[in-house]
């Protein structure tokens, strides 16, 4: 049976399909009210709904490749929650902090579980094998 990942791992994917999901949710809900509704710009409005959905999509890929740990996904899931974190504060600040302190939550617990050394190990393997092997 193949190594299981390690629970911080998991929990790095899982929060960045959150993220992921809350994006395309975010950019679906932009693209109906734009539709719907009356908007001041629908261009602006559809383009905002479509990055929105393309963004969440391309963090869902990332979550997919964390999951599998795959190397190449811890970058860009730290670059979105270090993204994530002055959109959280711009939320508290405009007096939405009940949507604005869950994101802060979220993005720290997903950075301290992408910087666990666990996660590190699955991701890059153990720097201990690197000296064991013979030239």
């Amino acid at each position: 049976m193949p190594n299981r990942p390690p629970f911080t791992l998991l929990l790095a994917a899982a929060l960045e399909g959150l993220v992921g999901l809350i994006a395309v949710g975010g950019g679906l809900f932009t693209a109906v009210e734009t539709v719907v509704g009356d908007p001041r710009n629908t261009t602006t409005a559809l383009a905002v709904a479509a990055m929105a959905i393309g963004g969440g999509a391309l963090i869902l890929k990332v979550a997919h490749g964390l999951y599998g740990a795959a190397s190449w996904s811890r970058s860009p899931a730290v670059l979105t929650q270090l993204f994530l974190l002055p959109v959280a504060v711009t939320l508290v600040q405009s007096d939405r902090p009940q949507l604005g302190y869950p994101l802060v939550v979220l993005a720290v617990c997903a950075l301290v579980a992408l910087f666990s050394r666990p996660t590190g190990l699955a991701l890059y393997g153990s720097p201990e094998k690197e000296e064991e092997r013979p030239d």
